[in-house]
């Protein structure tokens, strides 16, 4: 069941696409957490919205605002290190490759028949509770301005 407004975000490691390991709730101090979950790196859709992430956290560090973009795929941190090279991006990039899909299944939006992470999206709040959370098709592209409103309000 995917995780709802209100409710404990999971306190997850995961090693991201240069090699450090993350935590999804520790976020900087202050800062809320943008967790968009994307089901294959190098794919279309994916791409799309990996580059409109990576422009939301650039608007967002240039009005000053502490929000934090953490992209989670179930694809392997080398895998995730050139799809971040090609794409020319500063946005962290997670691997949820092993134990495949923990992070997904914690957050509700693993596909157990296809292996990978559906589109959801979740707002952490810097306390590390979930603002708003959503899930979209994976053939849809997400428009992400309310998340990033939900992600402002609760700083």
């Amino acid at each position: 069941m995917i995780l709802r407004p209100g409710d404990r975000a999971p306190d997850l490691t995961l090693p991201d696409h240069l090699g450090s390991d993350i935590t999804l709730t520790e976020a900087a101090p202050r800062a809320a957490r943008v967790l968009a979950f994307v089901p294959f790196a190098f794919s279309p859709i994916c791409g799309d919205e990996l580059a409109a992430l990576n422009e939301w956290q650039e608007r967002m560090r240039q009005g000053s605002h502490a929000v934090e973009v953490i992209v989670v795929s179930t694809d392997s941190k080398y895998t995730l290190a050139a799809w971040a090279r090609n794409a020319n991006i500063d946005i962290t990039l997670a691997s949820d490759f092993w134990p495949h899909g923990e992070a997904a299944r914690a957050f509700g939006v693993f596909d157990e028949n296809h292996g990978v992470a559906e589109r959801g999206v979740f707002v952490i709040s810097p306390a590390g509770t979930i603002v708003s959370g959503r899930q979209v098709a994976r053939t849809e592209t997400r428009d992400f301005s309310e998340d990033f409103a939900a992600a402002l309000s609760s700083l």
